[in-house]
């Protein structure tokens, strides 16, 4: 195997879980941060074994990627146990951390300030700040690709869909600039628009049966984007071939934005 790893934040399910297995069928070693409850972990271990056994190393840390003190923790045992000429040659970002509230309710609470700021910074701002770190530490490989993912709701409405529509295009604006300003690094970032997709976040929108039903009849090609598909564009972005793109968003989706 070679020494380039990819870290993963947000790599237990959706997105990034089918990320990380995808990088590990083509010799990356995986690092993975998330965040989830010790009762899922059965299912989320025997995903992350499954990476193992493909000859590749697998480290995970069930830790805050949004907490300040625990990212430089994180990142002081990433440089403790990566081997002498490793580096982190993909930064993978999928993290689901938001609010999917109203901004006009009758009854409840509508969505409040501290619910957008919270929202962005746990989708947006902390692609940044993992980015800015990793620079600083100097942990990146000379030829860094960083991926994140974003939605059609970076310019389309929904409901309940406020907070997270603001994070989106915010993190489209960080990934513009920080292709701009850490070129000269080496470092490549682009977002990829995915269609919609079954996963865990998603299941969570209010209104995601009906999001989903829409989704069906606006494909082209009759069906919903999987994880693998978004994957599968993530790996290529990964790729010699891809080292001329950066600072954009790239969609995913089966023509499903077409109408």
């Amino acid at each position: 195997m070679g020494k380039d790893w990819a870290l993963i934040l947000g790599g237990s399910n959706g997105l990034g879980l089918a990320t990380a297995t995808k990088l590990s069928r083509h010799g990356f070693h995986i690092c993975i941060v998330h965040r989830d409850r010790r009762s899922e972990m059965d299912t989320i271990e025997a995903d992350f074994e499954a990476m193992r056994a493909l000859g590749v190393q697998v480290k995970t840390f069930n830790a805050d990627a949004l907490n300040a003190d625990k990212r430089m923790e994180l990142v002081e045992e990433m440089k403790a146990f990566l081997p002498e000429g490793h580096r982190i040659k993909v930064l993978v970002h999928s993290i689901a951390k938001g609010s999917l509230k109203p901004m006009h309710v009758s009854k409840g609470m509508p969505l409040s300030n501290q619910d957008i700021k919270i929202t962005f910074e746990a989708m947006a701002l902390s692609l940044y700040e993992w980015t800015r770190l990793l620079v600083d530490q100097g942990l990146f490989a000379d030829d860094t690709r960083i991926i994140s993912f974003t939605s059609e709701g970076n310019t389309r409405a929904l409901p309940n869909y406020g907070a997270v529509s603001v994070a989106k295009v915010a993190l489209e604006a960080l990934t513009r600039n920080m292709a701009l300003e850490f070129a000269p690094l080496g470092i490549k970032a682009n977002c990829i628009q995915a269609g919609v997709t079954l996963t865990k976040s998603f299941q969570m929108i209010p209104g995601q049966e009906q999001i989903r039903e829409h989704a069906l009849k606006r494909n082209p090609n009759g069906r919903l984007t999987t994880p693998e598909d978004v994957a599968n564009a993530a790996y290529l972005l990964t790729k010699d071939e891809a080292k001329w793109i950066t600072g954009t968003v790239i969609k995913v989706d089966g023509g499903e934005s077409l109408r």
